[in-house]
């Protein structure tokens, strides 16, 4: 990662959820989603990163409404125009999805597999050691989502988190790596696991961005 480690195993200036860590403090837990959020993104207070279990009353609502049958309904052809009119608002600093959950949201550029236009849509991120990683769920449905097809043909993309632009390569998880993405996903939204039953003989694939 690059990233130097000070005290007790932080990385430097950092402890859980991008503060500054106290005199004495216990070094993270690898299992530690705080932990793992602040040392893949990067030091940045705004950033939110709060497992289900720590998200306040109101996220965890719309986290657990987002995967219902109804909240799918509602939020499927909603959800990523309400993305882009505030993203563009914001200056790529914030999105629907993460004012809604709090769930850290990547604002991801990638190139149609069949226009070679740009393609632009929020997504949920997952740390991964080598950048970032996504989940390939599109709301449980039975076939892939777009961006999926876009990175399979075109693995260049732009990352936007928190306002914070970079260029990234994709390639599709390994297997290994797919479990691990998807055990460290469900710890921020549960809702995964219904989507995962919903899309039936589909394997729900992950995808691990690198920053170039």
């Amino acid at each position: 990662m690059g990233r130097q480690r000070s005290g007790r195993g932080w990385p430097r200036g950092l402890a859980p959820y991008g503060r500054r860590p106290k005199p004495g403090e216990p070094g993270p837990r690898e299992t530690d989603v705080g932990y793992w959020l602040s040392f893949s993104f990067g030091q940045n207070d705004k950033m939110p990163n709060r497992s289900f279990n720590d998200a306040n009353a109101f996220h965890r609502m719309m986290r657990s409404m987002a995967a219902t049958k109804v909240g799918v309904a509602l939020l499927r052809p909603t959800a990523n125009r309400l993305d882009q009119l505030i993203s563009k608002a914001t200056g790529g600093r914030r999105s629907f999805a993460a004012i809604a959950t709090g769930i850290p949201t990547v604002i991801l550029t990638t190139t149609g597999a069949k226009s070679g236009q740009p393609r632009t849509v929020a997504v949920y991120g997952i740390p991964h050691p080598d950048g970032l990683a996504l989940i390939a769920s599109n709301w449980g449905g039975a076939k892939h989502p777009a961006w999926y097809h876009n990175l399979k043909a075109n693995p260049e993309a732009t990352v936007s988190i928190d306002g914070d632009t970079w260029q990234a390569t994709a390639r599709p998880a390994t297997p290994r790596e797919r479990d691990e993405i998807w055990a460290k996903g469900v710890e921020i939204y549960p809702g995964w696991t219904k989507y995962e039953t919903r899309a039936g003989a589909r394997h729900i694939e992950a995808f691990v961005l690198s920053r170039k």
